[in-house]
């Protein structure tokens, strides 16, 4: 709220901030693009390998030298030196201010390597070509810019820095011991280039030390530890700054806890021999992906997997707590509901693109709807145990499909809490999505996270549109704005990797050279093809079958001189689908043995079991083709081992579903294939047997670099990098948002002052929906969304309007006679119609305040509506006396996009464009108007007709409205009384002869705004009208 008329509020020197950054970016980025072209040629692989030869028959194929692993990381360590040692002095020439001493992002210390960190799921020339960040530490700008879903890219992973990690001897979730400060695993080195860049005007590069001087940001240097960093120029700090700065330092000076929240704990439980808790670690991706995350205290909060009775509960909470752990505790009923029920037999089929059983009875309807009530009851109990453990300043990453309604838990308990949310499983499209019965709030509890991550970019695709097809939000370059709100949720791709050296370190060991051998020696004169699978519906293994029979069957060469080696690990043995599923491939397995088969062998060895590490990296280390044929797969890291366990003398060939996530990781070096055609399938199997040594070399070096580069624990890092990241760009993004109302200030102000002055806006301020229940479903249904001005509102604007020496004006662009039905029987009341051009004071005729307007474009502009109307289903104009509205609200979102961007070409470059009227773009419709004509110049008019016919001299104003950006010259008008809005047109303080003790600017929406405060929406400000005459 405005108390003085000279408060000038806001970031004065936004606008040219803004335009600086945008132009040291665009520098930059070209600086780098110029850069990088040189390193591409020193990262192109040389040719590798002997001379093409065919494979002249399978037995001769078989009979190929013995494979002995070794030396597998030899090929990356050698490029990624030369291709350092070519392209260092390109790169310090890009980073200006890096010191030629001491660490560096690209240099790593000599006492820990610098950890890789790229995330994209590109080849390496397309990472070189694209011009990506050459810095670490930053990854927003102008590269970022351009992908909605963007993701973290240090030219480290690029260059291949050679990284490498200990592996604990056991699970410890504590402050792991450091050799130096991690810079890509702390937010304190945030990788936003605009944040940098705000402050940025020169770096020192004769000091051990980098100062931003024009801010004060304080980021690390070469040399210089976080402790260290002054921050400068404090003085020459906004308030905001200053704030942003405070959260930063405060962050620093304490360490950083991480709150890991998934469906399961790391650990299972059972009881020893003595009846006390035992603890076991259980396998699994995410769990060896954090493990090795470093620069946090880490916390999991987890089901325990089993049902533990009260009386045992405090036992074993105290076992886990000694490892980091907080268990959740669910009961029987509330288990299987939530977990059986809702999680398996409902989402995971939905987004494995299962379609949901349709209810033949009322009670299996009921069902569903209980096993609803269950996973909202499981995510509440989830947000307790999370709070029990919650810090101020702790970051919370919630995983997979089990917890989607814990963001928004979460955050209406601490609405300042960073939460992340990480998607393990595909998610479908919208149109699969949109058959979900509680869709909406599934969405609106994913979008209270700060950042939203994906293993692929298809999967945040399909997110961003059923966000916008069924809750009619708009994507950004960001992600997901809810305008409403003033919030963003950054939604982005993360691929999840493996631990490649955990893989290549067991191949070296005695026992697994020795399985390796007598497996050879098993499988000699064969071609050995592995298929590693869940017996599941999604992963294709009667496909798979089908594709093998049908390459035996084309090629009896091959039927003495192939193995199909498939382990099918058993799961939900108890559900009927999969004991269905298991029977069907039991007698596929048996007739095409049956079928190919001899007496000394059989073409399958069909395992109904898993097998242990050291038995699986063998067995990927002798195979020749490994064949993945999910129809639906969130990511399939069995490929990624399969990559670790190969020689790169001999590797074996790769044929990958183009259903599975880690095809769009993978595919470069694959061979991709559509396993719902059998033909192709069996097409790629045969040619994977007979591809040469040079090609099987070169693809291998493909998928070989992406699985070192894109580990596990970079994955784990750079998402938490990046929701550091997306916490800093909120708090830049939110401050030119004006702050909340304070209601009970307003309301003081208003009872002490004796003339009153109040000017309302009309939609989204004084309306609200007919029926809010379909708000949700707004695109569906254009009647019941329309607009009303409630009952209570009127009742509080006749009580307001009747005190004494109160004026209340409404504004809109709506028509006279609409307005004037509208407010009938509120008498007193100023009604300002279409735009301010025509004012009816109470109990008068309308009158016209802006003379002298231009109409002869409405014609040639009407037309253009009406035939984009036509065009566009469900779109409509609304025809007025001086402005004409196209509106798309209710039509396809992509598609009403689509034909408002030809309409604004039409209008800017056809022969309207010289007319006398101005065409404004809003978020769902395009408006034409008088040109020159905006709210702000006609409430000056106003006033002053105000004043001369009331005589009133307001000691006290409030002006609050939910206006489009080009209208917003009405709060300054009232923020600035005693500067001239519009020439010849006499400012607030002269109309009124003198400055009004009180003057109060709100805009309704969290959002941007020149007005100093602001109020969510319509509720709030009926709830200040009612507080004005209580």
């Amino acid at each position: 709220m405005a108390t003085t008329p000279t408060g000038q509020g806001g970031f004065p020197n936004h606008v040219s901030v803004s335009t600086r950054v945008d132009r040291l970016l665009r520098e930059r980025q070209m600086r780098r693009s110029q850069s990088l072209g040189t390193l591409q040629s020193a990262g192109k692989p040389g040719a590798a390998g002997s001379k093409d030869e065919k494979a002249q028959s399978p037995a001769g194929e078989a009979d190929r030298g013995v494979r002995r692993h070794s030396g597998n990381d030899e090929a990356t360590t050698t490029s990624s030196a030369s291709m350092a040692d070519d392209g260092s002095r390109e790169v310090s020439a890009i980073l200006q201010g890096q010191q030629k001493q001491g660490a560096s992002p690209l240099h790593p210390s000599p006492g820990k390597p610098r950890r890789q960190s790229d995330s994209e799921s590109v080849s390496m020339s397309h990472r070189l070509s694209s011009g990506l960040s050459p810095n670490p530490l930053a990854m927003d700008g102008a590269a970022s810019s351009q992908n909605p879903l963007r993701s973290k890219s240090p030219l480290s992973s690029v260059i291949g820095v050679k990284h490498s990690h200990s592996q604990p001897s056991q699970l410890n979730f504590g402050q792991p011991a450091r050799e130096d400060s991690s810079l890509l695993g702390d937010w304190r080195n945030f990788s936003a280039d605009k944040l940098v860049l705000l402050g940025q005007e020169t770096m020192n590069m004769q000091q051990n030390q980098e100062l931003v001087r024009d801010k004060g940001m304080r980021i690390s240097g070469p040399g210089l530890s976080l402790q260290q960093a002054p921050l400068v120029a404090a003085k020459a700090l906004d308030p905001a700054h200053r704030a942003l700065s405070g959260m930063m330092q405060d962050q620093c000076a304490k360490e950083q806890r991480l709150i890991v929240v998934a469906n399961r704990l790391p650990f299972s439980a059972f009881k020893g021999i003595g009846g006390d808790w035992k603890l076991q670690v259980s396998p699994g991706g995410l769990v060896s992906a954090l493990t090795c995350v470093e620069g946090y205290s880490m916390t999991w909060v987890g089901w325990p997997g089993q049902y533990i009775e009260e009386g045992e509960r405090d036992s074993l909470r105290e076992a886990f707590a000694k490892k980091d752990c907080c268990p959740v505790y669910l009961d029987e009923k509330t288990t299987d509901l939530f977990y059986n029920g809702y999680c398996n037999s409902v989402l995971w089929q939905l987004f494995h693109y299962i379609a949901l059983q349709q209810e033949g009875t009322l009670s299996e309807t009921q069902t569903v709807q209980d096993q609803y009530d269950a996973y909202k009851a499981a995510n509440e109990m989830f947000m307790k145990a999370v709070m029990t453990e919650y810090q101020e300043g702790d970051i919370v990453w919630v995983h997979d499909y089990h917890l989607m309604l814990l963001p928004q838990i979460l955050k209406e308990e601490v609405p300042e809490m960073k939460v992340g949310w990480f998607l393990h499983t595909p998610f479908p499209s919208s149109e699969i999505f949109r058959t979900l019965p509680q869709r909406n709030d599934i969405l609106m509890g994913v979008l209270r996270a700060d950042l939203v991550g994906f293993h692929t970019y298809d999967y945040a695709r399909h997110f961003v549109s059923s966000c916008c097809r069924i809750l009619g939000l708009e994507g950004t370059l960001d992600g997901i704005e809810n305008a409403h709100m003033g919030t963003i949720t950054r939604v982005a791709v993360f691929p999840i990797g493996i631990d490649p050296e955990k893989w290549i370190n067991e191949l070296d060991t005695p026992s697994v050279q020795a399985r390796i051998l007598e497996m050879r020696g098993q499988f000699q004169g064969r071609k050995v093809l592995l298929g590693v699978d869940r017996l599941d519906m999604v992963k294709g293994i009667p496909q798979k079958l089908l594709a093998f029979e049908k390459f035996l069957e084309e090629n009896p060469e091959w039927r003495n001189h192939v193995l199909l080696v498939q382990i099918a690990i058993p799961s939900r043995k108890d559900v009927p689908e999969y004991q269905k599923l298991t029977s069907g491939v039991h007698e596929m397995v048996g007739r095409i043995n049956g079928r190919f088969g001899s007496l000394t062998q059989n073409p399958i060895h069909f395992l109904d079991c898993s097998l242990d590490f050291h038995n699986l990296c063998a067995l990927y280390a002798v195979t020749d083709v490994l064949v993945v044929a999910s129809l639906r797969d969130g990511m399939n890291l069995v490929s990624y081992e399969y990559v670790a366990c190969q020689n790169k003398e001999f590797p074996g060939v790769l044929v990958l579903s183009e259903f599975a996530g880690a095809a769009q990781s993978l595919g470069a070096g694959a061979i991709l294939s559509n396993p719902y055609n059998v033909n192709e399938l069996s097409s790629a199997i045969a040619y994977a047997l007979k591809m040469s040594d040079q090609e099987r070399q070169q693809r291998h070096r493909q998928n070989f670099m992406h699985v070192k580069v894109h580990t596990a624990q970079a994955w784990g890092e750079t998402f938490i990098s990046e929701l550091h990241d997306t916490h800093i760009e909120a708090a830049l993004r939110t401050m030119h948002i004006p702050p909340k109302l304070d209601t009970s200030l307003v309301t003081d102000s208003y009872r002490r002052s004796k003339s009153r002055l109040v000017v309302m806006g009309y939609n989204a301020t004084l309306t609200t929906s007919a029926n809010p229940k379909a708000q949700s479903n707004r695109q569906f249904d254009q009647i019941r969304t329309l607009t009303q001005v409630s009952a209570e509102v009127k009742e509080y604007l006749r009580a307001i309007v009747a005190r004494e020496n109160t004026e209340v004006l409404v504004v809109s662009g709506s028509e006279r006679y609409k307005l004037e039905r509208i407010f009938e029987g509120v008498e007193g009341v100023w009604l300002a119609a279409e735009n301010g051009i025509f004012l009816k004071p109470p109990r008068k005729d309308w009158s016209l305040v802006v003379e002298n307007i231009n109409l002869e474009w409405m014609e040639s502009v009407q037309l253009v509506f009406d035939y984009f109307c036509e065009r566009t289903p469900r779109s409509y104009v609304d025809t007025r006396e001086t402005s004409l509205v196209w509106n798309c609200k209710y039509s396809d979102i992509d598609f009403g996009r689509n034909q408002m961007r030809d309409m604004l070409q039409h209008l800017w470059t056809g022969s309207i464009s010289n007319a006398q009227v101005e065409i404004l773009r809003g978020a769902k419709s395009v408006e034409a108007r008088p040109l020159g004509v905006t709210k702000g110049g006609a409430v000056q008019r106003i006033m002053q007709v105000i004043a001369n016919d009331t005589g009133i001299r307001p000691d006290f104003i409030f002006c609050a409205g939910h206006f489009m950006p080009r209208d917003e010259d009405i709060f300054t008008y009232f923020d600035k009384p005693e500067e001239e809005l519009m020439e010849g047109l006499a400012p607030l303080a002269s109309t009124f002869e003198g400055v009004p003790a009180t003057i109060t600017t709100c805009t309704v929406g969290r959002k941007h705004s020149l007005a100093k405060n602001h109020l969510k929406g319509s509720g709030e400000i009926a709830e200040l009208l009612n507080l004005f005459i209580t």
